[in-house]
């Protein structure tokens, strides 16, 4: 394999036993790489990244606000809605959707914003959710006995089938690049305004990831798929759990890659700019939202 310059690193992850010297460690902090350790399942263990000091009155302005509820109802609102909205455009444009299913959904996605409490917007994201998965088989296109366990709902901790194995990597891999760019911009990843704060647990990059689930990961399961470039033979199978093998796990890489790569038109800023950079943007917009220079914080929706 070919070096590849520290300067054009975005991220490094390190999945299983893999060792990293102190040196590498060090020259990669003081180019401002980041390191995520990562279980050999996909799980993120925990990051390495260069020591946080500017912004510390962005990160004051963080614990303050998110501490009021109204805020916090407000920007869970926004967040959940957009990711409703983006599961159900999925759903429109890669599947046959019963009319019911999007229907049910648009109407999930109104009463989110008319909410009056975190925990009703917790219940209204489940039934959106259900909805979501069990249409997802209709998006894909693979068929035979080799696919029969395809999908059968949504379930992790282990993951079950092979496009829950998929999606639980991307996600793992989504959480690190959330987390990565809260760091980056000056947040701290771990207080947020929706996901309840415990131990280890990056609340506010969970928070933030949440209207790009079915952006970017969903979408590269979708298509990976369908066009073949994951097959049946990439997973493990056992009793009670499946994973990609390493030839999946490289193929999933790269198109997961590729889906940060592409460029998208933002809708509030009508230029093209790529996914991967849209993530930083995000979180940015968040910030001069809690530094009182934006009135509110819009989530990317597609349409």
């Amino acid at each position: 394999m070919d070096p590849i310059p520290i300067k054009d690193l975005v991220h490094v992850s390190l999945f299983g036993n893999v060792q990293c010297s102190t040196q590498l460690l060090h020259n990669l902090m003081h180019a401002g790489v980041t390191v995520s350790f990562m279980s050999s399942h996909g799980k993120m263990v925990g990051i390495a990244s260069p020591l946080t000091t500017k912004n510390i009155d962005l990160r004051k302005q963080q614990f303050l606000k998110f501490q009021h509820p109204e805020l916090s109802l407000r920007l869970t609102r926004q967040v959940i809605a957009a990711k409703i909205s983006n599961q159900r455009t999925l759903l429109r444009r890669n599947g046959k959707p019963s009319p019911a299913v999007l229907r049910e959904m648009l109407r999930l996605r109104d009463q989110v914003m008319e909410s009056v409490s975190l925990d009703s917007i917790r219940g209204l994201e489940g039934r959106a959710a259900r909805l979501y998965y069990e249409a997802f088989p209709g998006m894909l296109k693979v068929r035979g006995e080799e696919y029969a366990d395809i999908m059968n709902g949504r379930n992790r901790r282990p993951p079950k089938d092979p496009v829950n194995a998929m999606l639980s990597l991307g996600y793992s891999l989504l959480l690190r690049d959330f987390v990565s760019a809260c760091a980056s911009v000056g947040l701290d990843p771990g207080f947020g305004f929706f996901h309840r704060s415990e131990p280890g647990r990056p609340a506010l990059a969970l928070d933030l990831m949440e209207p790009f689930r079915p952006l970017i990961v969903d979408s590269v399961v979708i298509r990976m798929l369908n066009t073949g470039e994951i097959e049946a033979g990439d997973f493990y199978r056992g009793e009670d759990s499946c994973q990609l093998n390493k030839k999946g796990r490289f193929a999933w890489f790269a198109g997961y890659e590729r889906r940060m790569n592409e460029e998208l038109k933002h809708p509030m800023f009508s230029y093209r700019i790529p996914y991967r950079r849209i993530i930083e943007l995000e979180v940015r917009l968040l910030a001069r939202f809690l530094e009182g220079e934006l009135p509110e914080y819009h989530p990317l929706v597609t349409r």
